[in-house]
């Protein structure tokens, strides 16, 4: 906010600041320093582990940032260089398009009376694992020029960070690997780096958000699926291995998708994928996906009891306490608290949602004029 009320006076000094930037290759180190706050998120109080670090950088850098940004973008932009099969961090891409996408292709296979098989893979910190090496270099594949990699090398290098917290600093660390977190070019750089991932499963689909990463194909019978599965994984394993990123092979799952006769005809209707250390990835029955459950069977039934599930404190909690709100704090109420919950993800599961709706309704025993609003998709 000071900066925007001041910048009459202070626009050009930072314009200068920020081509002499640019023209040299050069990013003051104090721009490159990250104060990490740690914010509690639930449990034990005394656990590290039950903390979020949240990294801030001084306002002038993001600044700078912002304009390499606009102008990387506009660049890998024109050159149509980043995979369509990547969602996170795109214009109009969400989490809903990658849902739609993915949930499409299995429906698709499904109609075709075929199996699919699907590979979740879960990366270890992948945005804090980054080799900046390799990702310097993967910039100069993609045709950055020599002065700009020169100001890139100086973004990723000399970085450090210190904890603070209840007014007490700790002493600053350095940061050897990751893009840089709390940054705007962060999830750019991290695109790129994983740009490639897509290229060593031809014989698959890959879909991303961000680092959540879905392997899948389909195929007649459950032989030839786990043959082109088992093929993939392991040109994927050695690509995690050449990247220098780390999978957690624990939870990375598989999951059988199919209509329920399909399914019911196997005797066992089970994934089995290899890993390199001579594990098998496991196979579950229902997965959390970009926020919302799937099942073998996309009926989405799994989703609509957690929802629901979700819902009845919140509606039993409103009906409870009705007299003592006006209609129009009960409508305020159901549309930011309530409404987002259900609406996520509906174009994914629009036939379920009806009925998801209905549960909690009538479940909770409220009645029509409780709310006295009624959302287009509450039918």
């Amino acid at each position: 906010m000071l900066l925007k009320i001041s910048a009459p006076a202070i626009a050009n000094p930072v314009a200068t600041l920020i081509n002499e930037s640019l023209a040299t290759g050069y990013i003051p180190k104090l721009w490159k320093t990250a104060r990490v706050v740690p914010i509690h998120k639930s449990g034990d109080i005394t656990l590290v582990s039950n903390y979020r670090p949240i990294s801030l950088l001084p306002v002038m850098s993001k600044v700078l940032e912002k304009c390499v940004y606009t102008q990387l973008r506009d660049y890998y932009q024109y050159w149509n260089y980043l995979t369509p099969d990547q969602s996170g961090f795109r214009p109009n891409h969400s989490t809903t398009t990658a849902l739609l996408k993915v949930c499409n292709d299995i429906q698709a296979g499904m109609e075709q009376g075929n199996l699919t098989g699907a590979i979740f893979l879960d990366f270890a910190k992948a945005f804090d694992t980054v080799d900046h090496g390799i990702l310097l270099e993967k910039l100069k594949n993609s045709g950055i020029g020599d002065r700009t990699l020169t100001w890139f090398q100086s973004y990723v290098s000399d970085r450090s960070q210190y904890v603070s917290i209840s007014g007490s600093s700790s002493l600053p660390l350095p940061v050897t690997c990751g893009v840089p977190q709390g940054s705007i070019l962060g999830p750019l750089l991290f695109t790129i780096f994983i740009n490639d991932l897509p290229n060593v499963c031809k014989a698959s689909t890959v879909h991303m958000y961000a680092d959540d990463t879905v392997i899948y194909t389909s195929k007649p019978n459950l032989r030839q699926l786990e043959a082109v599965l088992q093929e993939q994984f392991t040109e994927v394993e050695k690509w995690i291995k050449n990247n220098k990123l780390f999978l957690n092979t624990d939870k990375t799952v598989t999951m059988l998708f199919g209509t329920a006769p399909k399914l019911h005809k196997l005797q066992n209707p089970h994934l089995c994928v290899g890993t390199k250390s001579n594990g098998t990835l496991t196979t579950v029955t229902s997965l959390k996906y970009l926020g919302m459950w799937l099942d073998p069977n996309l009926s989405f039934g799994p989703h609509i009891e957690k929802l629901s599930t979700k819902l009845y404190p919140k509606l039993g909690a409103l009906y409870r306490n009705k007299s003592c709100l006006s209609p129009a704090v009960r409508k305020q109420i159901v549309q930011q608290m309530l409404m987002p919950a259900i609406d996520y993800g509906d174009v994914v599961y629009a036939a379920g949602i009806s009925i998801c709706c209905t549960i909690c309704f009538l479940t909770a025993g409220l009645r029509q004029d409780l709310f006295l609003y009624r959302a287009p998709s509450l039918g």
